[in-house]
């Protein structure tokens, strides 16, 4: 039977498991969703799909745990954990993802991979700002110095909107690209604290297995919802169409669209499981630190242009971080110090 109560160093072990995944997710996904438009790609609807699509994935670690409480308890095993409640939960919080990422994909057909990818650091900002009304997470001073400065490096690329503006993309498109980015980072900054309270709500054991069926939901619903914006768009008539005359070859459009939907799911796992381990804000510093990584794979893989206004950004992003990581350190090491004096309070008492 599954263990709802991790140890220590079980938890320390998923977390880092769960980083992984994620980095493999946050800096790829971008990359590939921006390869298929820089190819001649150009179906917002189908975009969005490759980010939740690629659900069915899930059933592989689900089966193997389910295999696993099988051995352990016999046909008392149940065959799901998920309840009717989470499961409603899941479902809606899954279609407000199919939105999120309809807005990411239009951002990302108008907008370089730097840019965009700066303007989603920003999602700390209101991560930060959605656990603190959703789920009650205290503000530390580092932690508000962090949201300002990522706030303000998000506001400097705006000032300078037009200087990265890719080939074939006008004004109003970049302008409007910028503001749909911005706008996913502030949805997707409500959703992981939406997640996290779920969690909390669940009023049963949050399990291994109950991550992931909540995610396989999630993403479900969010696949349903770009399906249905494929299906009026007439997308699924299109990809023949848009397979012969990918710049790539048929043969490898197929290969980016089935890379691609395999890549962010293992963000979305990654994500899930970072929450589960500690936190939504926490998932969402994870997103924001490996923005470096993302800056150097675009100007790599796409010879994109790192203006200084974009250097500038990076740094403020950066200091962000570090803000927060550093409030963090002290706010763990000050309830290190404070567990010893409880202790022998409660001793105290008792005695």
């Amino acid at each position: 039977m599954e263990h709802p109560g991790l140890s220590t160093t079980m938890r320390r072990i998923l977390l880092l498991m769960s980083c992984l995944i994620l980095a493999v997710g946050i800096c790829g996904g971008p990359l590939m969703m921006r390869l298929y438009y820089v190819e001649g790609g150009s179906r917002i609807w189908l975009s969005s799909w490759l980010q939740t699509g690629g659900w069915p994935l899930t059933l592989i670690p689900l089966a193997t745990l389910y295999y696993y409480r099988r051995k352990i308890e016999g046909s008392n095993a149940k065959f799901y954990l998920m309840t009717p409640r989470i499961f409603i939960a899941s479902f809606v919080i899954g279609v407000a993802t199919g939105l999120d990422d309809f807005l990411y994909s239009w951002g990302g057909s108008k907008l370089p991979v730097s840019t965009s990818s700066l303007l989603l650091a920003a999602q700390l900002a209101f991560t930060a700002v959605g656990a603190f009304f959703i789920v009650k997470l205290k503000l530390s001073p580092f932690s508000i110095n962090a949201v300002v400065l990522l706030t303000v490096g998000a506001v400097l690329l705006g000032i300078r909107s037009n200087g990265d503006r890719p080939e074939g993309v006008t004004s109003k498109e970049y302008v409007i690209g910028f503001m749909m980015t911005l706008l996913a980072a502030a949805l997707y900054g409500v959703i992981l604290p939406c997640i996290e309270l779920t969690y909390m709500k669940a009023k049963q054991a949050i399990t291994a297995t109950l991550v992931l069926e909540i995610q396989m939901i999630m993403s479900f619903a969010a696949t349903a919802f770009c399906t249905i914006g494929m299906i009026v768009n007439k997308d699924f008539q299109a990809m023949s169409r848009e397979a012969k005359q990918f710049n790539l070859g048929e043969a490898r459009y197929y290969t980016v669209v089935v890379c691609t939907a395999a890549i962010w799911e293992c963000f979305f796992v990654g994500i899930i499981g970072v929450i589960y381990c500690s936190s939504s804000l926490m998932s969402g510093v994870m997103i924001a630190v490996l923005l470096p990584v993302t800056e150097v794979l675009a100007v790599i893989f796409f010879k994109e242009n790192f203006s200084g206004e974009k250097g500038l950004a990076l740094f403020l992003s950066l200091w962000g971080f570090v803000s927060y990581f550093y409030g963090e350190f002290r706010q763990t090491k000050k309830e290190k110090n404070k567990s010893p004096e409880a202790e022998m309070t409660t001793h105290t008492e008792s005695v």
